[in-house]
């Protein structure tokens, strides 16, 4: 079964490229719409199950970040270079960055046998899942080539990125401080 549970959170990471393929290469919107919403539940039925059946592993516990930012970072991607938009670009490389030093961060952490300082938090919940509703609107505005929804969805995107910039001040000041 813990197997089972970590290939559940393994898939979101497959989605994540065939998602890109969809958006970029098709115009198969709804599709990428549909499995995306497929690998966000994914995130939750993860997580419930190994904490229902008491399969919580290290491992699981590094993979579902892991998955998630893959995941995020494919879609981000693919939403820029669908609308061929700078600010979705940059906003997202941001996110990324923030993503990657966060990581760093991680495994500096573990290194140094201070888990703790940036262990998951109910925020980076949170903005894990702003992360997810943003992407979300952005596709049903593609797939509706609707502008207002696209616009909305910039705005959360900025939001996001509010989030996520916090989350990644936090975890390294909890890492940083004495």
């Amino acid at each position: 079964m813990s197997l089972f549970i970590n290939l559940i959170t393994v898939s979101r990471m497959v989605f994540g490229a065939i998602i890109f393929v969809l958006i970029t290469r098709t115009e198969l919107y709804w599709y990428a719409f549909i499995l995306f919403f497929i690998a966000s539940i994914t995130d939750y039925l993860d997580g419930y199950l190994a904490r229902k059946y008491n399969l919580v592993s290290q491992l699981g516990e590094i993979l579902d970040p892991v998955a998630d930012k893959i995941l995020i970072v494919f879609l981000l991607f693919a939403i820029a270079v669908n609308l061929t938009s700078y600010y979705i670009g940059f906003l997202s490389a941001a996110i990324i960055t923030r993503e990657i030093w966060v990581g760093a961060l991680r495994d500096f952490n573990a290194r140094k046998q201070n888990i703790n300082a940036t262990k998951v938090t109910f925020l980076a919940k949170i903005k894990t899942t702003i992360q997810l509703f943003t992407i979300s609107t952005y596709l049903i505005g593609i797939s509706l080539n609707n502008m207002f929804v696209v616009l909305i969805a910039d705005v959360m995107l900025l939001m996001s990125f509010i989030v996520t910039m916090h989350t990644g001040l936090i975890y390294s000041l909890n890492t940083f401080k004495k």
